[in-house]
């Protein structure tokens, strides 16, 4: 897609694409301009997430939340970005200073180099490689080299013991997460994100979520995986200030600090996508399909892109909601429960699930009777998970709202802060 883009901004000047010696320049310019609308869609996604997940959080302890800067603390993220902006950056005299001030920067491109491969419509997506997947796991190796750096180079014992559970956490939870991807590699016979959204459908029924019952238990196999790998609760081991003095950036402040939360708030993002990639049938949109939007020309076309990005930021959204519910929710692990649950359960189930994808692949005709009754039973567990959980949270919800009510009436509660 880069190149279509270059191409057409070489004709816009009456330049032609084909004997143009400067290619290069275009190509570069373009490079640019996505890596830019990247990095300001990353700040526009992770500093309101930290709201929400605060806010969110606060509910959950029947607590307030950042309620003072802006409308019920809505801007209470930007706030905090020019309080770390004004910070003094401090480097440790002991420190090995260039490794230092590097790692939150490798950190940071690693997790920002995943947005090469991720598809956010049917054409907006930066490079639809074949091995996109493949593309997607690797990257994010940069991220553990960059926290063992961020560690070492600290030249502080906790920030060493930080560093190192985060490279033995993300290393051992990429194996189950890579298991359970490969099952959706088998279902949809490519590794490009474009194909594997293009291999399902618009529909429920459609999506590899709901394709199989080994798919079904691979969905939730990846998905714990990808929060274990993000380092989020109850898998925030490399950052358990109870025990490691805040992990591995204990010796950063200012916007170095910021630069590792930034990964770590745009992770959600990412982890969410691939799961809408890989189970949740990505951009799709009912009756209509992929190439009756690729036919499309004009505003047509523009109303298309806009309204599968509609829909896929939806579905990640509500994926986002969940994973900070689910941070909330349970207590952290120690660390020897970390890797039994990875390599004692999870490796484990995620094989089972491949070995079932390859046997009913084998032995189940497509869209056969057969085929249709796995689909009926994963989508009635899944029906049955998400009422169930439902349920939870709305009872949940309505015990602190009466809470709230009566502590509002003996006026405990800040003044700026009322119920909707």
């Amino acid at each position: 897609m880069l190149r279509d883009v270059a191409d057409w901004i070489e004709r816009l000047f009456g330049l032609d694409p084909a004997t143009f010696a400067y290619s290069w320049i275009t190509n570069a310019v373009v490079i640019g301009i996505v890596a830019l609308m990247a990095f300001v869609f990353i700040a526009i996604f992770a500093g309101p997430v930290t709201w929400w997940e605060r806010r969110i959080a606060a509910r959950m302890m029947s607590r307030i939340g950042p309620n003072r800067v802006g409308p019920q603390g809505v801007l209470q993220w930007l706030a905090d970005g020019i309080k770390n902006f004004l910070k003094e950056d401090l480097v440790p005299a002991a420190a090995d200073g260039p490794l230092f001030k590097f790692a939150p920067y490798l950190v940071f491109g690693g997790f920002m180099a995943t947005f090469v491969v991720l598809p956010f419509g049917a054409n907006l997506i930066a490079a639809d490689l074949d091995v996109g997947l493949l593309y997607l796991l690797a990257i994010t190796g940069l991220v553990v080299i960059g926290m063992l750096m961020a560690g070492w180079s600290s030249n502080n014992k906790w920030a060493l013991f930080g560093g190192i559970r985060s490279a033995a956490q993300l290393v051992s939870y990429e194996i189950p997460s890579a298991f359970s991807l490969m099952a959706v590699v088998l279902a949809a016979g490519t590794m490009s994100m474009q194909g594997i959204i293009k291999a399902q459908g618009a529909w429920p029924w459609e999506w590899f979520l709901f394709r199989n019952p080994f798919l079904f238990v691979a969905f939730f196999t990846s998905l714990t995986s990808s929060i274990a790998e993000g380092n989020r609760t109850p898998f925030d081991l490399p950052e358990g200030e109870s025990e490691l003095v805040a992990g591995y950036h204990v010796e950063y402040s200012g916007m170095r600090f910021l630069w590792f939360m930034f990964a770590e708030w745009g992770n959600l993002w990412v982890l969410s996508s691939l799961a809408t990639v890989c189970f949740l049938g990505g951009w799709q949109i009912p009756f209509v399909s992929p190439a009756d939007i690729a036919a499309s020309t004009g505003l047509a076309f523009w109303g298309w892109q806009a309204l599968t990005f509609a829909v896929f930021a939806t579905k990640a959204s509500l994926l986002v909601a969940f994973v900070i519910q689910v941070r909330w929710t349970l207590p952290r692990l120690r660390v020897d429960q970390l890797m039994i649950t990875c390599w004692k359960y999870l490796v484990p189930l995620a094989l089972f699930c491949l070995s079932g994808v390859l046997v009913l692949l084998w032995a189940v005709e497509e869209k056969g009777a057969l085929d249709w009754a796995l689909r009926g039973v994963s989508m009635a567990a899944g029906l049955v998970l998400a009422v169930a959980s439902f349920r939870k949270t709305r009872a949940s919800y309505m015990a602190d709202r009466d809470l709230y009510r009566r502590m509002e009436g003996k006026e405990l509660w800040y003044p700026p802060f009322r119920l909707p």
